[in-house]
C-alpha cells in the first residue's frame, strides 16, 4: 500500500465521540512504552503524525487518523504501568474495552509487544480477553533493531510457545522496527488486502 494521505481527524474521550463508523478501521494498542507512536509514524512516513513522548502513557485519548481517504488508523491509549493514578488507569481500561467491544467498523486490532522482553502476563491476558471476546487481532513485535536477529527470532519463538499453551491457532505475527522502517509495509499490505476483500464482498458498516 502506498500512503498518499494521512491526516489527524480527532481525539475522543469516549467511544461514542469517535468519527462516524462508516469506513474500515484498524486500531493499534500496546503497553505504554512499546513504541506505538513511533511505529505509526514510520508506517505513515510522517515524522510526527502520532505524538511520541519519553513519558509512558502519553496517549490518553482515542486518536483517529484518516488514511488515503478510505480507512481509519486508530491510536489507542496504552495499557500497563504508565505513571497515572489507579482511577485514571481504570478510566483508560474502560475507554479501551468499550471502544473495542462497541466500535462496529473495527476490522482488526494490532497488539504491539516489545520483542526485547519475555512474554509478559499483561500482554498475554489482554490477548486472551480479545480471543474470548471475539475480537480479531494480530501481534506486532516492535523494536527489533534493538536486538541481534537471532535474539529476535528466539524471543518470537518463546512467545509462540507460551501462547500455544492456550491457543490452538495463533494470529498473524509481524516483526517491526520503527527506527529502520521495517515490517510496517507487511502490516499495510494486510490492511490493503483486507480492504479489497471488504469491497469485493460488499461489506458495509452503515447500520
Amino acid at each position: 500500500m502506498i500512503i498518499k494521505t494521512a491526516e489527524f481527524v480527532k481525539s475522543s474521550g469516549k467511544w461514542q465521540e469517535c468519527p462516524e463508523p462508516n469506513i474500515p478501521e484498524y486500531a493499534f494498542i500496546g503497553r505504554s512504552n512499546v513504541g506505538k507512536s513511533s511505529l505509526i509514524n514510520a508506517m505513515m512516513n510522517h515524522k510526527d503524525l502520532a505524538k511520541t513522548s519519553q513519558t509512558p502513557g502519553k496517549t490518553q485519548l482515542i486518536n483517529h487518523f484518516l488514511v488515503n481517504e478510505n480507512w481509519y488508523l486508530t491510536d489507542l491509549p496504552g495499557y500497563g504501568y504508565a505513571k497515572v493514578s489507579k482511577v485514571q488507569r481504570k478510566d483508560f481500561e474502560k475507554l479501551i474495552t468499550n471502544y473495542i467491544l462497541n466500535r462496529r467498523n473495527l476490522v482488526n486490532l494490532f497488539v504491539l509487544v516489545d520483542v526485547r522482553h519475555k512474554p509478559q502476563a499483561i500482554d498475554l491476558d489482554f490477548m486472551q480477553w480479545c480471543g474470548e471476546s471475539g475480537v480479531p487481532f494480530s501481534i506486532v513485535f516492535t523494536k527489533a533493531d534493538k536486538l541481534k536477529p537471532n535474539a529476535v527470532i528466539k524471543n518470537v519463538e518463546d512467545y509462540k510457545l507460551e501462547m500455544h499453551k492456550t491457543w490452538e491457532d495463533l494470529p498473524e505475527l509481524y516483526i517491526t522496527s520503527a527506527e529502520k522502517k521495517e515490517g510496517g509495509d507487511l502490516i499495510l499490505d494486510f490492511i490493503q488486502k483486507t480492504n479489497d476483500f471488504l469491497i469485493q464482498n460488499g461489506v458495509s458498516f452503515d447500520e
